[in-house]
């Protein structure tokens, strides 16, 4: 096989600090336009439906807590698979909507349905559109919606690879960045830091020990934003190991209840250590249920070593500052760690991580998928 660093998807993981830092950039350069978008909307007091298909759905569900926290409004993140196959349960005619769209390539056909649904059946509906893509489907359905607001990621974030690295980051940091623009300011050296943790993680013997690892079978835990991020762990190492690794994720107190019967001695579970010290009673609790069961091996990925959680196997620290980053934040490092475990589990197997579905089981943009037109209640 080629050296590893010669494929594309090693290349789209390790351009994510400085994409992050043009992300940045982008979100400053139109601070005007998004304030003009927020205060036109606000008044209406919306809903605000985060939605994706795939990886761009998780992205929603690793921003919704920090958003919730930010905002008064109700943010939900809702996947577009679920409201096509059943708008009726998820849009309100009567209750003013923000549908916030992350979509790389935009043509997604749930995504681009998804719009439509909801200018369909909301009376009141505005919309924020995250995307790598100016000439796909939902940008220009955007740009010719004066209740619509798009938002373009840096040119490189539109990943030429089959799983979505960059792309996912920055929609997730874009939207980070828009929805807190009061700390705007404040935020500027955080995202300086996690670029230079991003850095740092490609360079890691922790992680580079850890993905050497003979397991078969591979869980990722998370709490509030890192459940989020553990699902879309779990994606990455099942797409890009072509199946060949049987994979979980969850929450610790989730695991707890019946997927924890997944464990054998074949299978490594990673934890995403929370920053927030009361989350983080529960996650150790979780580890020394684990460790006293004494079937699976441990990895503990965090911001920094913790003697609370000195009895792991494994230890991956993206830093020893003690900066204690907000979750939000410090996930980026932590996805460059899910990323690059995948890639090299990848590798080591002997699949091409750049095509690890030459057959077309799956593809950078969905295919074969059938929309049906749908009928209003009463109509």
């Amino acid at each position: 096989m080629e050296p590893y660093e010669n494929y594309t998807t090693h290349r789209e993981i390790e351009q994510q600090p400085r994409l992050w830092r043009e992300t940045l950039d982008v979100v400053a350069s139109n601070l005007d336009a998004i304030r003009a978008f927020i205060e036109k909307i606000k008044e209406s007091d919306p809903r605000i439906i985060l939605s994706g298909a795939g990886s761009s759905a998780y992205i929603g569900e690793t921003v919704a807590p920090y958003i919730n926290a930010r905002t008064p409004f109700l943010v939900e993140p809702i996947a577009t698979t679920d409201i096509v196959a059943s708008p009726q349960s998820y849009l309100r005619n009567k209750r003013p909507t923000l549908l916030v769209s992350y979509a790389r390539s935009g043509n997604s056909p749930e995504s681009v349905a998804t719009v439509d649904l909801a200018n369909d059946l909301v009376e009141e509906v505005y919309h924020i559109i995250f995307t790598c893509n100016p000439e796909g489907s939902l940008a220009k359905r955007g740009e010719a919606d004066d209740n619509a607001l798009v938002i373009y990621m840096p040119e490189d974030a539109n990943d030429k690879g089959l799983a979505m690295t960059g792309s996912f980051s920055t929609m997730a940091l874009a939207s980070l960045l828009v929805f807190d623009l009061r700390a705007f300011e404040c935020l500027k050296p955080i995202v300086e830091r996690i670029a230079d943790l991003g850095e740092s993680m490609m360079h890691s013997d922790a992680l580079d020990r850890a993905a050497a690892g003979e397991f078969q079978k591979v869980v990722f835990l998370g709490s509030a934003t890192f459940k989020g991020l553990a699902k879309e762990a779990e994606l990455k190492m099942l797409e890009l190991n072509a199946g060949r690794i049987a994979t979980r994720s969850d929450t610790p107190l989730g695991f707890r209840h019946g997927p924890k019967s997944f464990i054998d001695e074949k299978t490594t579970v990673f934890q995403f250590l929370s920053n927030d010290p009361y989350t983080r009673k529960y996650e150790l609790d979780l580890l020394k249920e684990l460790k006293k069961d004494g079937m699976t091996t441990d990895v503990i990925i965090s911001e920094s070593e913790s003697p609370d959680a000195a009895s792991a196997d494994q230890y991956i620290a993206v830093s020893n500052s003690g900066e204690n980053l907000p979750d939000a934040f410090l996930q980026f490092p932590f996805l460059i760690t899910a990323q690059r475990l995948a890639f090299l589990k990848s590798y080591k197997q002997g699949i091409n991580p750049d095509d690890p579905s030459p057959e077309g089981v799956i593809n950078r943009v969905v295919k074969g998928v059938t929309l049906y037109p749908y009928k209003k209640e009463g109509a």
